[in-house]
């Protein structure tokens, strides 16, 4: 099996399992991409192509790509596994759309080459902890605030979907930086966006940590900016 897009993969990154599709006239090999604070891979969309149920242009659809976030950066999906058929290659990815922790199956050109990440978030909304394991190992952790009970903050498996400077200007509740995650409330589904849940400053450090957002996850200022030193988009989530 060709490994076009995997670009400097190692063959200890892929572990093998075998799958039946619905449709398929035999079992395919699917191989895991990506393995979570260790070696993974996200990809910019490069085109607005359907995500499937199946690897195949004929199975369900189960949403469309977009090649802009609603905050008009560059759309990328988290890169879970990868398998190929009929001599093309598709790969299953995460999908930053309701309802959350969505995948789907997308023909391979439809994404740029694979960039590589060895970054995962861990964040838990009960001892109200960020923290970013590098390479297998912690490397950062601080006191987080998450949504009220009326607003929680959403678990799962998630990405960081975009980073943002100055967003909202001086003063702003956002503080200096704002990540938007692949995660959408639960609850506020009419906000901007559907509902983006962000990673983020602050303009009142005095109430974190604790549940007092709508849903996103608020920092202290100083440490969103020792996180943004350490951490790329693309990065998985994973919320508890």
């Amino acid at each position: 099996m060709a490994i076009k897009k995997l670009v400097g993969l190692t063959a200890a990154t892929l572990v093998a399992a075998v799958a039946v599709f619905p449709g398929t006239a035999s079992a395919l090999t699917t191989e895991r991409v990506s393995t979570l604070g260790k070696e993974s891979f996200f990809a910019y969309v490069n085109r607005a192509e359907v995500a499937r149920t199946e690897p195949s242009p004929t199975a369900k659809k189960v949403a469309k790509l977009t090649l802009k976030t609603p905050e008009k950066t560059d759309d990328l999906v988290f890169v879970l596994d990868r398998t190929e058929v009929d001599g093309e290659e598709w790969l299953r990815v995460r999908l930053p759309v309701r309802p959350n922790n969505t995948t789907g199956w997308v023909p391979a050109d439809a994404l740029s080459s694979l960039q590589p990440l060895n970054t995962w978030l861990k964040i838990s909304t009960k001892t109200f902890k960020i923290t970013l394991i590098k390479n297998g190992k912690k490397v950062f952790s601080a006191p987080i605030g998450v949504g009220q009970s009326q607003w929680p903050t959403p678990k799962g498996q998630f990405y960081i979907r975009a980073k943002l400077k100055g967003y909202g200007g001086a003063g702003s509740v956002y503080g200096p930086l704002a990540y938007i995650t692949s995660a959408t409330s639960d609850t506020l589904t009419d906000w901007p966006g559907g509902g983006l849940v962000g990673v983020h400053g602050t303009n009142s450090p005095g109430i974190i940590p604790g549940r007092i957002s709508h849903g996103c996850v608020r920092l202290k200022n100083a440490d969103i900016l020792k996180l943004e030193k350490l951490m790329p988009v693309g990065t998985p989530i994973t919320i508890t």
